[in-house]
């Protein structure tokens, strides 16, 4: 059996779509709610370290959007991982560990490839 994490946000559809794509294919996985259980910011530097701050946060959703500019301004690696612990919606969603690596977003053809 396959050890999977996917990390995100009970209530947001994406991340809906992720677990029911995972569960219609008997794939085992636990699930982090960031709501509920808050970012580690170990693995949210882990991940960064692996996909580049720019990937794994989202910049295009409210949460961000709706940031003071004063706390998006001048942006790198470690204030990105500061603004995701801080409000870990602002993490793109969901993400997934799996033993090979990371899946950042729901993409059903790189989910197949990369976990079938």
């Amino acid at each position: 059996m396959t050890k999977i994490a996917l990390y995100g946000i009970s209530q947001c559809d994406t991340v809906r779509k992720a677990r029911q794509w995972l569960d219609q294919r008997g794939v085992a996985y636990m699930f982090h709610d960031y709501k509920k259980e808050g970012a580690d910011p170990v693995r949210l530097r882990a991940w960064v370290e692996a996909e580049s701050w720019e990937a794994i946060l989202n910049r295009r959703g409210t949460t961000y959007r709706k940031l003071p500019e004063s706390l998006k301004a001048d942006l790198d690696a470690e204030k990105a991982i500061l603004l995701m612990e801080a409000h870990p919606s602002a993490i793109k969603r969901p993400v997934v560990e799996y033993p090979e690596g990371l899946l950042v977003g729901f993409n059903p053809d790189e989910w197949k490839a990369a976990l079938d």
